[in-house]
């Protein structure tokens, strides 16, 4: 039995399902709120290859979690512009655990044996990964600025506006020397202000910096916290990658990519490529503390703020 009521605009219903009491309403219903019709129709194959189905669903999954990725990305830039650690903080932890879930998400692509793949390779003809305006989107927030990149995107131009408004923007590693910076360290200008298109040059002085931070942790404990978070979403950035050109290992061997890369050996580049870099070479030039707690740093701040 379905009992209606109305409230204002809006017609209630409610019915006992299993003794329990569920409500609905004509208003706002799950199918809308996440447009499941729209969702679920989006998974349409270029042919009649049945393991098509694994490949599309995979790929606009990650689509999906790289733009929740880039909306924390985006929160995380701004927090620290405003001096909002916690906040900056609590976006990091978010972002590391849809990164793990990413991590893992390779292993049901991996199930892709490569007689499966090649039943529908030739079908997807030059469109590859390479062309995702998310992806590229995310390593310019991180501070990859590669401008060529965005040469494939040319054909829409909305994509091409959205991507050069990042390119052109402080990374999220420039904001976070800014915040090093106002907090008393000795950055360099031209490391605060300067063309934001061109690629980030790594810093001895930005080294001792983060140097300082970490051999006086309790000193610096909000910085600290932050730079570990930092790292690991470079850590987990890494292992994506990796977990990526494993996948393709498996699946396509060495073949090029289907947009012409050189598949496996082109991702295995990609590895090389760090987006914070003193965060990782401070970590060779710690030493253990002295006795009594001399870490024998020094000094690498400028002003009491530090």
């Amino acid at each position: 039995m379905i009992r209606q009521t109305r409230d204002g605009g809006t017609d209630i219903f409610e019915t006992e399902i299993d003794g329990e009491t569920i409500q609905w309403d004509n208003g706002l219903t799950y199918a809308r709120h996440l447009q499941t019709a729209q969702l679920l129709s989006a998974q349409v194959p270029v042919s009649d290859k049945p393991d098509e189905m694994l490949f599309i669903i995979m790929h606009q999954t990650m689509e999906l979690w790289l733009k929740l990725v880039l909306h924390e990305g985006r929160l995380v830039h701004d927090a620290i512009k405003a001096d909002r650690l916690e906040i900056a903080g609590k976006g990091l932890d978010r972002i590391a655990t849809i990164q793990r879930h990413m991590i893992h998400s390779w292993e049901v692509l991996a199930t892709l044996t490569p007689h499966d793949f090649l039943t529908f390779r030739g079908f997807l003809r030059r469109a590859s990964g390479f062309q995702s305006q998310q992806y590229r989107e995310l390593e310019y927030l991180l501070g990859n600025k590669r401008g060529d990149m965005m040469i494939v995107h040319k054909d829409d131009p909305q994509a091409t506006e959205r991507l050069r408004t990042v390119f052109e923007a402080p990374s999220l590693y420039d904001e976070l020397l800014k915040l090093l910076a106002r907090r008393g360290f000795a950055i360099p200008a031209g490391h605060l202000e300067r063309d934001w298109t061109k690629p980030y040059e790594a810093s001895e002085a930005v080294e001792k910096a983060w140097l300082a931070i970490y051999t006086d942790p309790e000193r610096h404990w909000d910085l600290y916290t932050l730079a570990e978070k930092i790292t690991a979403l470079e850590y987990y950035f890494q292992e994506w990658r990796f977990k990526h050109m494993k996948t393709v290992a498996r699946v396509i061997g060495h073949k090029p990519g289907t947009g012409g890369s050189s598949g496996v050996n082109y991702l295995v580049k990609a590895l090389s490529l760090s987006f914070f870099p003193e965060l990782w070479s401070m970590r060779t030039e710690m030493a253990a503390p002295r006795q009594g707690g001399d870490y024998g740093g020094g000094d690498y701040s400028e002003g009491k703020g530090a």
